[in-house]
């Protein structure tokens, strides 16, 4: 496994020592934001990970080695490169590190990552789940089967709002994932702290999160755990708005045949231009909120 996984030293120093450790995702740096703002955004999770008592841990591959542990100028890379870096979930795995090539991890290849090295933490911003018109297309984020088997506990705002909420709340009741609020009955929809559907549990600490994730770890139940904490509220967009921001999004991708890993960063994309650049903030500030909470978290556990 070594000659295909690369961890940073202050990572391996940390894990080793009983430090706590927050990993974090790499496709938002290469396909969920604009260079440079994605690399802003990354360094300033980064920084408020430490500020939180962690030591931070972003994944990507590079030269075909899963890093856990990327430096400052391998976040820069990946954000230069933007598209060009292959956005890699578990399928995308074996062939890009047998043929030495670069990837930015979606949040299963990520867990994934993280599981390897024995982190048990992960921030981000939404998770992939349920697409609209799965019924039909059977598109369903790969995140949802990593959540269901690989024990490391996801910090989000939440489901991504372009997907069906409540078929993804179905399929992770179905594979004996516990959804929890943070702070919330409500579970957020990544933009906007209102959705209309509940959550499993509501935890108000990051000693009763860590508390009920050491639990599960005790009784050997495989699996991770989704930590739905809301989006501050000064930065939430009007649901009303961004429900028909996302439906015309949606609407303008199925006339071009957008599909596959292809669509969440066109959805994304295309509500940050139709919202004037609105979007894109409310995103980076969740993403802020997440890493500083699974920080909080991961010193708990």
């Amino acid at each position: 496994m070594n000659e295909f996984l690369k961890v940073s030293d202050e990572v391996r120093t940390a894990i080793q020592e009983g430090k706590p450790v927050v990993a974090l995702e790499s496709t938002i740096i290469s396909h969920g934001m604009p260079y440079p703002k994605n690399v802003e955004t990354a360094l300033n999770v980064e920084r408020i990970v430490r500020k939180n008592g962690a030591v931070p841990a972003t994944v990507c591959i590079l030269g075909g080695k899963l890093t856990v542990g990327a430096s400052a100028d391998e976040i820069e890379y990946l954000g230069k490169t933007g598209l060009k870096v292959t956005k890699a979930s578990r399928r995308d795995l074996p062939v890009l590190i047998s043929k030495g090539m670069d990837g930015a991890t979606t949040v299963a290849t990520t867990m994934i990552g993280a599981h390897l090295v024995g982190i048990k933490v992960f921030a981000t911003g939404g998770v992939g789940g349920v697409h609209r018109g799965a019924e039909v297309t059977m598109d369903i984020s790969a995140d949802l089967e990593e959540l269901a088997h690989t024990s490391v506990m996801v910090v989000c705002a939440g489901c991504k709002s372009i997907l069906d909420l409540k078929l993804t709340l179905e399929y992770l009741e179905t594979k004996g994932v516990s959804v929890i609020g943070y702070g919330t009955e409500e579970l957020p929809a990544f933009y906007t702290d209102k959705s209309g559907l509940k959550v499993d549990y509501r935890l108000d600490t990051p000693k009763e999160v860590a508390d009920a994730f050491n639990c599960k770890l005790a009784l050997g139940l495989d699996g991770g755990m989704l930590v739905a904490n809301p989006i501050p509220k000064e930065y939430a967009m009007d649901p009303d708005e961004i429900n028909k921001t996302i439906d015309a999004a949606v609407a303008e991708a199925n006339t071009l045949g957008i599909k596959g890993k292809a669509i969440t960063p066109f959805l994304l994309d295309r509500i940050q231009r139709l919202t004037g650049g609105r979007s894109l903030e409310s995103n980076i500030r969740l993403v802020y909120n997440n890493a500083a909470l699974a920080a909080r978290i991961s010193c708990e556990l």
